[in-house]
């Protein structure tokens, strides 16, 4: 579980903090998105995978908070908390939360989520091409990896959305693919008491 989070860490970040440079253009759209310290919503996480008829679906309620990290709350099929955040990935549990270990790739992978989060647009045009189609309020923005590890996961990514991040949908290499449906997000200025005590602990 915690590399699919890992993944949808990623396209989040790429889709909600991306302050890099067409009349709209990716500025435009960086500006536009950055324009909410925090956004928050439901979230339909569905898997594609070839050897199944039906995807995998999955539920829950994420938190993206500019200067503090992700929370992914899955409600269904189970119930999990996971935090992205300068530490890396962790997982609530009953003690705590608890850091989940990774490898190379994830690593990888993290270092990338991170320079999003800080808005280091240079990181990011070096590991993607990026192309932007549409306007402010009907867009699309495909990624398609330009570094080594990333090409072997992901053939591309595609985002659509219009004032917040819509959709995301991720092409495995190996033809599998995730589909992550944001029906309802909201911007907001600052985290809730609860958003604080858990980007805290």
């Amino acid at each position: 579980m915690s590399r699919s989070i890992r993944r949808m860490a990623l396209a989040l970040c790429c889709l909600l903090m991306t302050p890099i440079a067409s009349a709209f253009d990716l500025t435009a759209l960086g500006n536009q998105l950055a324009k909410n310290a925090v956004v928050r919503g439901p979230f339909i996480q569905e898997k594609h995978l070839k050897a199944m008829a039906q995807p995998l679906t999955s539920r829950g309620q994420f938190v993206l908070a500019a200067d503090k990290g992700l929370l992914w709350q899955l409600q269904s099929p189970i119930k999990q908390d996971y935090r992205i955040n300068s530490a890396g990935i962790a997982k609530r549990t009953a003690s705590g939360w608890q850091a989940q270990s990774g490898n190379n790739a994830a690593a990888q992978q993290s270092r990338l989520f991170l320079a999003l989060l800080r808005g280091d647009s240079s990181g990011l045009k070096s590991d993607f091409d990026l192309q932007l189609q549409g306007t402010k309020d009907d867009w699309a923005l495909t990624l398609t990896p330009r570094a080594l590890l990333l090409k072997q996961i992901f053939s591309r990514i595609e985002i659509h959305g219009a004032q917040l991040v819509q959709r995301i949908e991720l092409f495995e290499t190996q033809g599998d693919r995730t589909l992550l449906k944001l029906p309802d997000s909201q911007g907001a200025t600052a985290l809730n008491q609860t958003e604080r005590t858990d980007f805290a602990d």
